[in-house]
């Protein structure tokens, strides 16, 4: 384990342990302080390592929306002003300057403050990142114009421009008004992130049923249970805690955990798991695990460590943005001296001009809207193919997946179990079995008798009434119909009552080896048939795998399912790697074994087993039609649950990334040429000085370049072949 994973463990710990909520940065993780704050490294806001159910934790994203709603009309009126003023002949320049200070100032110094504190801290800690371009950008382009507002003498001639020297008091404003609604979109992406283990920990029941020494009982809340208490879990409710069964039986739906379709019979002496469901009958159990030590509690950890050891995409960024400030800031310097110096009279006024130009014209519009652009049409295109992307690493990192994990149930599979048919014994009618089966489940909850029931119902036969009726626990169901005594149950029931299953052996076997559930009618103590229930696979399963294996990905499918089952499945899907019985920890274990492999891990699921593997994964892919805690969990949700979005997904992925290389390129260019501009470099040999007020243009027509090619990936085409590595 690495060092940032330990440090995550440990404040997991020492949170669930309920001392503290502590704090972390997503991308310095070693970062963690017991206070909310901002990162000394990137500026970027800290989380809680472990959110805590019930506890608002948006409340930097409550601000900033505040914070923008109430300023973005007064950078309305400052752009409008500055752009169109002198054409609407309003006011005279000198009444629209004081107009424009008094509309951008509250924007700049109120709602731009989060900035300004940032890029201070960034000094102070010696780590200069975005914060450090913007709060500087946007500070020299309004006390630049606040400098020529209150003293125009100042200025040489040449700056003066329709009757007063030219200020900048829109491009501050539009800069910060820009900027808090891209944190806004960066924060609503990141609420997501702790919503999955959220939706984890409020799985578990708040109470708990205990019984006394005396066996009277009460409930009381889940933290006070202790090992070793005797706990009573009625039908319907949640099991509290990790225990073993010691009195009753009952079915239960273990598949929020597991992966498992089919509830899981359970008596004396079988191992219940904390947070699934019982379903049918009454339980008492003893708590062996509480707390940390239950399999709930360790999902957990493995979705925190997961998601803390993915190293977002903006790292470089923030790298190169580090030594491009460091430039800029240089470069700035180097003018204002150079001209101070060397330049013609007013020289110093000349050295201050062009250092404002430098740092307005390497303002970060152009760069910083360079991959979020890409990102809002990219991800808004994939919406309309039903492909959710969560953040802009899962677009990145997309194309260069080369292996799919798949889990079986509810990915591959429609996810509950569906009547399959009838087998009957010689003499037997199936409509007849089928019927008096049904008849039989109608007093069941059972998710298999009501598979059995509504496929009697779609065939339009009609239900008889039921007489002593009994449901044996973890066996089957009794009772008398039209004067007939039925039993219908698992192998172990026939077995008790007596009821010779050698006619329906071979089927039995062959049935097994399909991995379907099977339930045998007896008749008045004869075998009469054999009722077959199955989990289908999709129909746009087969379809989907042979697309994407043809483009070169490596489909290994992993299942919480017995191995038999699995390997059914896999063979009739042409999938060659089956992992069978495997728990979220070995799923997990599987995706981290791969990438330690150099492979680039992708993993498809929907249950509630599947969320550590999915965080783990360079790219996490949920079907919709599964759990709102594999949604969270994972980076990309397919809305229909259809495997075939990878394929769109992995070419959207292709494009998107393309189109930010290209806006990359062009901020780049743009400053390559702009800063030297703004420094004067021409000035020697045209005589030509690029004013703060052509800066301001030139950054807005790069800024233009960078959204208007974005928008070109609204006409992408859909994916219509596989798409290549």
């Amino acid at each position: 384990m690495d060092r940032n994973a330990q440090r995550t463990l440990n404040a997991v710990s020492e949170q669930a342990a309920g001392s503290r909520t502590m704090y972390t940065c997503p991308m310095h993780p070693e970062i963690r302080q017991d206070h909310p704050g901002s990162c000394p490294k990137c500026g970027m806001s800290l989380e809680p390592v472990v959110p805590v159910p019930g506890e608002d934790d948006d409340g930097e994203l409550h601000d900033f929306q505040h914070r923008f709603w109430w300023t973005l009309p007064l950078t309305l009126v400052v752009f409008v002003l500055a752009m169109f003023g002198a054409h609407l002949d309003l006011m005279d320049v000198g009444t629209q300057t004081w107009v424009e200070f008094a509309f951008s100032t509250p924007v700049v110094l109120w709602a731009g403050a989060p900035f300004f504190i940032r890029g201070w801290q960034s000094v102070m800690n010696r780590s200069p990142n975005m914060w450090t371009l913007i709060s500087l950008g946007t500070g020299a382009a309004f006390g630049y114009s606040v400098v020529a507002m209150l003293a125009p003498q100042v200025f040489p001639p040449v700056f003066q421009s329709m009757g007063r020297v030219a200020v900048y008091f829109e491009a501050a404003a539009v800069i910060i008004s820009l900027t808090l609604f891209g944190q806004l979109l960066e924060l609503k992406a990141r609420s997501k992130t702790s919503a999955a283990i959220k939706s984890l920990l409020g799985l578990a029941p708040r109470t708990a049923r205990r019984i006394n020494a005396d066996d009277s009982e009460q409930d009381v809340p889940l933290g006070d249970v202790k090992v070793g208490d005797r706990l009573r879990v009625r039908p319907g409710e949640k099991v509290p805690v990790d225990g073993v069964v010691t009195e009753g039986g009952s079915a239960v739906d273990e598949s929020m955990l597991t992966g498992e379709p089919m509830p899981v019979a359970k008596a004396v002496g079988d191992k219940l798991i904390g947070a699934t469901l019982n379903t049918t009958g009454a339980l008492v159990m003893r708590s062996e695990k509480v707390g940390e030590g239950t399999v709930l509690a360790g999902i957990v950890q493995m979705v925190v460590q997961a998601q803390r050891s993915r190293a977002p995409m903006q790292r470089m960024a923030d790298q190169v943005s580090g030594y491009f400030v460091v430039g800029v800031l240089l470069v700035s310097v180097l003018a204002f001296f150079a001209w101070g110096l060397f330049g013609p009279q007013p020289s110093w006024v000349y050295g201050l001009v062009t250092a404002v130009a430098v740092l307005i014209v390497a303002c970060p519009c152009a760069l910083g809207l360079a991959t979020p652009m890409s990102i809002m049409v990219a991800t808004g295109n994939a919406a309309n193919q039903g492909v959710l992307f969560r953040d802009a690493a899962a677009i990145e990192n997309f194309r260069k997946v080369d292996t799919l994990i798949v889990d079986k149930t509810g990915t591959l599979t429609e996810g509950h179990p569906r009547f399959d048919r009838v087998v009957v014994v010689t003499g037997f009618a199936e409509d007849d079995v089928l019927r008096l089966a049904a008849s039989l489940d109608q007093g069941s909850e059972h998710p298999l008798a009501a598979a059995i029931v509504a496929a009697a119902r779609s065939k339009g036969l009609t239900l008889e009434k039921v007489a002593g009726f009994d449901s044996v626990s973890g066996s089957g169901v009794r009772g008398v119909v039209d004067g007939k005594t039925l039993a219908l149950g698992n192998a172990a029931l026939m077995t008790q009552l007596k009821v010779a299953i050698d006619p329906l052996q071979p089927q039995l076997e062959a049935l097994a080896k399909e991995g379907a559930s099977v339930m045998m009618l007896a008749i008045d103590g004869h075998p009469a048939g054999l009722l077959v229930v199955s989990d289908p696979i999709k129909s746009s399963t087969a379809a989907a795998l042979a697309t994407l294996k043809a483009s070169g990905l490596r489909v290994i499918m992993a299942t919480g399912d017995g191995i038999a089952t699995a390997k059914a499945v896999a063979a009739r899907l042409g999938i060659d790697e089956v992992h069978g019985g495997v728990k979220p920890a070995n799923k997990l274990a599987l995706v981290t074994k791969l990438q330690g492999e150099g492979r680039i891990v992708a993993m498809a699921g929907d249950g509630i087993n599947d969320a550590p593997a999915l965080a783990k994964a360079n790219v996490g892919v949920a079907m919709g039609t599964g759990t709102d805690v594999a949604m969270s969990s994972a980076q990309v949700t397919l809305v229909k649950g259809d495997l075939r979005g990878i394929a769109e997904a992995r070419l959207i992925s292709d494009q998107t990334v393309a189109n930010m290389k290209q806006n990359l390129a062009f901020a780049l260019v743009y400053n390559a040429i702009g800063v030297p501009l703004a420094a004067g470099v021409l000035y020697p040999f045209t005589g030509w000085l690029l004013s703060p007020m052509i800066a301001a243009l030139a950054m807005s027509l790069s800024s233009l370049s960078v959204i208007t090619n974005a928008l070109r990936l609204r006409q992408a085409p859909a994916a219509s072949k596989p798409v290549r590595p």
